[in-house]
């Protein structure tokens, strides 16, 4: 019975306004609004996409006979294990090397926490793309690297091009500017965490490596896994920046393709398709690393 009924039949019939109130309400049926406005802008968008990938299907000039033919071609896909490869290996240095800058920021004392607010501020603050060019030229400012004792004799020397080839440049440029997010997120998820329950560790008579691996990590794990998928992700696109390091990535892979047969959108389209699957698959790994870490916890 909708309100307006409702209202009619206490009107008509005086006995019905002796009813329980309660008993009433129950006999109302809410009817919920017609929102025309949400299915009308549903329908304009389906009508665009609709639009838009009919005229990029049928357009003759996205050549999608040359996109399925280097869709498996053998340097691409040696392009995208590189990628891969560089994903994984400077994600997990950098994280490696983000919960070391944590603890140290987290250090009541000042000249260590100092230190690595430092190197999260310079890495941070500096582009990307300019830490791997100054990496790959670093033989310009030192020719030679070596170890040695200080104001003594020299341990260890050898020639800084031997050592810093592309793919080394390519991984500590890419390991030391993903510490610095990686720093900042586990400082986040360690400061969220109970201060209490590290007391009661301490009561327990636990090592501080003890507390680190059996209460506080599995703690703040559920809090820091998200965004350290996010920052896995925003990484597996990051490393398309070392092809101006003539790393033969994927993207380096694909403009060499096309700087010779000058199909340079189809092989885009390509490299997009990879860099596509590449992300699904870190996504779904995400989520499952997410259920199995927030047990207990609503992931929706």
């Amino acid at each position: 019975m909708r309100v307006g009924e409702l209202k009619s039949r206490l009107e008509d019939d005086p006995l019905a306004a002796n009813l329980n109130p309660q008993a009433a309400l129950d006999e109302v049926i809410y009817v919920p609004a017609r929102r025309y406005g949400q299915w009308a802008f549903i329908a304009f968008m389906l009508v665009v996409l609709g639009t838009v990938g009919w005229a990029v299907v049928s357009n003759p000039r996205m050549a999608w006979d040359v996109v399925g033919h280097y869709l498996f071609h053998p340097a691409i896909l040696d392009g995208l294990v590189l990628t891969c490869w560089l994903t994984v290996v400077t994600t997990f240095l950098g994280l490696v090397i983000g919960i070391v800058l944590a603890i140290m920021r987290l250090s009541p004392n000042v000249l260590i926490s100092g230190m690595s607010g430092v190197y999260v501020w310079f890495f941070r603050g500096t582009p990307l793309l300019v830490q791997l060019i100054i990496l790959y030229n670093l033989a310009s400012l030192f020719p030679t690297l070596s170890i040695s004792i200080p104001f003594g004799p020299t341990l260890m020397s050898a020639n800084t091009n031997t050592l810093i080839t592309p793919y080394v440049a390519a991984i500590l440029g890419l390991c030391l500017h993903e510490a610095a997010y990686m720093a900042e997120i586990v400082r986040g998820g360690l400061l969220s965490f109970d201060k209490g329950q590290r007391h009661a560790a301490d009561a327990l008579g636990m090592t501080g490596w003890q507390k680190f691996m059996h209460v506080v990590l599995p703690q703040v794990m559920p809090s820091i896994i998200p965004p350290i998928g996010n920052q896995l992700i925003g990484m597996l696109k990051m490393t398309s920046l070392v092809s101006v390091i003539a790393l033969s990535d994927l993207l380096y892979s694909v403009q060499l393709i096309y700087s010779r047969n000058y199909q340079t959108i189809p092989l885009l389209l390509v490299a997009c398709f990879w860099y596509l699957v590449a992300t699904t698959v870190l996504s779904g790994a995400q989520r499952l690393v997410e259920r199995r870490f927030g047990k207990g916890i609503a992931v929706r």
